[in-house]
């Protein structure tokens, strides 16, 4: 939609961070090596399994979307998005598949297994392959991941799974790791110039005119505030309304600088409802500011949890939660090196 009222905003919708522009800067070698991944599908071959991790809002989910829209387009195999914070049983992702691909199910009275059944009578009539993306997909269940590798179906078919957390997989079932041979792509933070370039395309195509050095204030409050792109497309978006209400003809860094203060980091608002059920626990334990020594806070932990995890598995879940800026580490020396976690 574009606001021809607006003497700021050109397009608005653009600066969503739902809109997936034409472009993704300094994600190029990522989306090469996800489609070279995938392409074989369009061929009749099997595709590659892969998997991308890195950090909340660097492109992650951008890129497979672009990959997707591409893919579609020019080769005619089928391409189906689900996010595993909304499908997280077996029976829903089953029903999001068959319904994405054109088929209607009954909403009450289908069990998994028909619905299984059902999905597997459709990817059969399909001429080329399929390729599934499974966003999120630590929230997924494990049964559901399950039924989706033991699909015997006459075309290829491909999962491409998402996560913050690279060790998303490590406690799976043997029986799920073996089948899933997954090629890794990390996607890491973006520098406080590639996050500029990627604002940047955003604002050439949604702002009228701007002042030299508003992107790159608010591509340095992205980087300072978690490295997330939604950070600065909050900071021009508001900026622009501040803009907007002043009756200025162009979006000035004054009005950059009214916003920054407002715009909070991602993390209170997103991260803790992206992270895993083990690691909120985690945070709940530090709640209050309170201090604790890795071995015991694995302790009280097991305490709190019917089944844990592995200790090996909870000291990657402390990492994740430090990359993500959720946790801090310190490290003593106390008859050897002490590891001392804090909520940020």
């Amino acid at each position: 939609m574009f606001y021809s009222e607006s003497r700021i905003f050109k397009n608005e919708e653009m600066l969503s961070h739902d809109y997936l522009p034409e472009l993704l800067p300094h994600r190029e070698n990522q989306i090469k090596q996800i489609a070279n991944n995938i392409l074989p599908a369009s061929k009749g071959r099997q595709p590659q399994n892969t998997f991308l991790f890195g950090s909340p809002g660097i492109g992650k989910t951008a890129s497979v979307k672009y990959i997707f829209r591409e893919f579609e387009n020019s080769s005619g195999a089928k391409t189906v998005y689900v996010n595993c914070w909304d499908y997280k049983t077996a029976t829903a992702v089953l029903s999001k598949i068959v319904i994405d691909l054109g088929y209607p199910i009954q909403r009450r009275g289908w069990g998994k297994d028909e619905i299984f059944n059902r999905l597997k009578e459709v990817l059969n009539k399909l001429n080329k392959g399929l390729i599934i993306c499974l966003d999120e997909i630590d929230q997924l269940e494990q049964e559901a991941l399950y039924d989706l590798l033991r699909l015997d179906v006459d075309i290829p078919l491909g999962l491409v799974a998402i996560s913050n957390n690279q060790f998303v997989f490590a406690d799976a079932e043997p029986r799920i790791r073996s089948s899933l041979a997954m090629d890794e792509v990390e996607f890491k933070p973006y520098t406080l110039m590639e996050m500029k370039d990627v604002l940047q395309e955003r604002v050439k195509h949604s702002i009228i005119s701007v002042e030299d050095g508003v992107v790159l204030l608010a591509a340095n409050q992205a980087v300072q505030k978690g490295g997330d792109v939604r950070i600065g497309l909050q900071c021009l978006l508001k900026a622009g309304r501040v803009a907007e209400q002043e009756n200025s003809n162009k979006l000035e860094v004054e009005h950059m600088r009214k916003v920054l203060k407002e715009v909070k980091e991602v993390k209170p608002e997103i991260l803790k409802e992206k992270i895993n059920d083990g690691e909120k626990i985690i945070l709940e334990i530090l709640n209050g500011g309170k201090k604790q020594q890795s071995g015991e806070l694995y302790k009280e932990y097991c305490r709190l949890v019917k089944d844990p995890v592995s200790d090996r598995l909870f000291r990657e879940y402390i990492n994740h939660l430090a990359e993500v800026n959720l946790v801090k580490i310190n490290k003593r020396k106390l008859h050897g090196s002490v590891r001392i976690i804090s909520k940020v």
